[in-house]
């Protein structure tokens, strides 16, 4: 049936999303070697909006301790500065006039199991969307008025295997992201 498949596809669209936004996150999650991903919640006032910093800026890494962000205008140094002190991110950045430098600090061993207990936080968010999706796909599949009680029935395993692989990818997710913060 053309409904039963179509709740099936939003389904597994959202559930797609909810692993898609773990990653996101994870990559939010400062392990102890330096990304462009860290300062993606950096957001610049360029000439009065605030500006990912991705689009006023080339963000480097020389190193895995380093982030090198050269601003596309040089007068923007300042307020990059600014936005990424802002931002709250645990960083001091330095410029020499043409480059702002950010060293990241090393990492200690209480830090990375609080970054872990958030990597598991984020992780039982995406399962709880993932769960919200299968009631919500559920609730659909009962609802459609032409589908025998067989075919529904069929339909809503086919939810649950669904939801069974995602959550499986969001368990492996946060099992590499747990190895990868817990490394030195």
């Amino acid at each position: 049936m053309e409904e039963l498949d179509l709740i099936l596809e939003t389904t597994k669209e959202q559930m797609q999303g909810s692993v898609d936004h773990l990653n996101v996150a994870f990559d939010k999650l400062r392990a102890g070697k330096a990304t462009p991903a860290m300062l993606s919640s950096v957001r610049v006032d360029y000439y009065g909006s605030l500006t990912p910093l991705s689009q006023v800026a080339n963000v480097n890494t020389p190193d895995a301790m380093t982030l090198s962000i050269q601003p596309w205008e040089k007068n923007l140094i300042y307020e990059i500065e600014k936005a990424i002190v802002n931002a709250n991110l645990g960083f001091a950045p330095s410029n020499n006039g043409d480059t702002i430098i950010i060293s990241i600090p090393p990492v200690t061993e209480e830090r990375r199991k609080e970054l872990v207990k958030l990597a598991k936080a984020d992780m039982e968010t995406a399962k709880i969307s993932i769960r919200n999706a299968r009631k919500d796909a559920n609730t659909a599949l009962k609802n459609v008025k032409e589908a025998s009680e067989d075919l529904v029935k069929d339909y809503e395993t086919r939810v649950q295997g669904l939801t069974d692989k995602f959550s499986k990818t969001l368990e492996e997710a946060l099992t590499k992201k747990e190895a990868e913060i817990m490394k030195v």
